[in-house]
């Protein structure tokens, strides 16, 4: 048989595609909604379908070589079994519920769970932002409970499994309706599908396990990081539960603007504003730049706008040592609006010239057309 072609789906579908023909076709083929004589056997055949090409190591298998490259590998490819957790999620996802006479039984309510991972914004200074620091913070999250040693359950309390699902975090429902019987599963209404008795919870974290506590933590903001950077804690989230890994923090950062400096990824942007005479004549000026002062000669003859680049006197790569970006300086040609006297005198000399010289050029044109 092609398990392909039991799913509905081309070689070439994705996961999503995969799970989604499953889901759809196991409605349809479950012997509790299909009264065929062969619908117990097609629902095998395509959990079967489904376990293989849901796993990419099986499917690659099954694609090079078949069932008999299944088989060779080790993989069991006899009769399908409806009691692995991976079909079984599904079939919890899609319909609410264990399927019918294919139940995988209960989760272990006790089985150790991962803490939640946390996320905190925080804001730092633009200089920051460029030559790294070390900072504290406060954070509050959730740390395993000390008086339970994080199971949730009073160390003096004898018999702790709850009454109504006997320990199983879950109770189970049949349903008749026009289709058939439906088995549904649902999380434990008295113990909230902890498995435990409600009264015999621990009395400081009421049976969660964990606390929730402020604690102050140094983090390391490298060079050059910008608006949006993400930095890791490991296992600075909330605590797990049932001796679980507790979850990571991340901490978001938001960079301020500077007043002096625009940035532009890795490069730094800044306007220098000068005479007249500076962009005829030329000029050496100091200016800032994010490592202090520089000087840079601005050269003659330079025009409005024009751009004048210091190498690496940018924002450092993030993650590369000793890589930075480079420092712009656009010139912006600043008109005078008053002059002192002399300043005046000395204007309109050059005025003058600058308007002699064009009529001199204008009257030597002529000359040279008659010639």
């Amino acid at each position: 048989m092609d398990y392909y072609e039991i799913l509905g789906v081309d070689k070439n579908a994705t996961k999503d595609e995969i799970k989604s023909a499953f889901r759809k076709k196991a409605r349809q083929l479950h012997p509790d909604v299909n009264k065929a004589p062969d619908a117990e056997e097609k629902f095998k055949e395509l959990g079967k379908a489904y376990e293989t090409l849901s796993d990419d190591e099986k499917r690659e298998l099954y694609d090079r070589y078949g069932e008999d490259g299944l088989k060779s590998a080790g993989y069991n490819q006899g009769p399908f079994d409806f009691g692995f957790g991976g079909i079984n999620d599904i079939f919890e996802a899609f319909f609410g519920g264990s399927m019918g006479g294919f139940s995988s039984g209960r989760q272990d309510p006790n089985a150790p769970l991962r803490g939640e991972d946390l996320r905190m914004d925080i804001q730092i200074d633009f200089m920051d932002a460029i030559v790294g620091i070390e900072k504290e913070i406060k954070i509050n999250h959730y740390e395993e409970c000390e008086e339970c040693g994080g199971k949730g359950v009073d160390k003096s309390a004898k018999q702790t499994e709850c009454k109504t699902c006997h320990g199983m975090g879950r109770v189970q429902q049949n349903t008749r309706t026009i289709l058939g019987n439906f088995t549904s599963v649902t999380t434990c209404p008295t113990c909230g599908g902890t498995g435990v008795d409600p009264s015999c919870y621990c009395k400081k974290c009421k049976g969660r396990g964990a606390v929730k506590q402020e604690k102050t933590v140094k983090i390391k903001i490298p060079k050059g990081v910008d608006s949006g950077s993400r930095i890791r804690l490991a296992q600075e989230g909330n605590a797990g539960k049932n001796g679980g890994r507790a979850g990571d923090l991340y901490v978001v950062l938001y960079v301020k603007e500077s007043k002096e400096f625009i940035r532009d990824g890795v490069d730094i942007h800044t306007v220098l504003e000068i005479t007249p005479a500076q962009a005829v004549l030329g000029d050496e000026v100091i200016i800032n730049t994010v490592d202090g002062e520089a000087k840079i000669q601005i050269p003659q003859g330079i025009d409005n706008l024009e751009k004048i680049l210091i190498k690496g006197k940018g924002v450092p790569y993030l993650g590369k040592e000793g890589q930075r970006g480079n420092h712009y300086v656009t010139i912006k040609i600043k008109t005078p609006k008053k002059l002192s006297k002399e300043e005046e005198k000395l204007y309109r000399a050059l005025f003058e010239i600058e308007k002699n010289n064009k009529k001199e050029s204008i009257i030597e044109k002529v000359k040279t057309a008659f010639k």
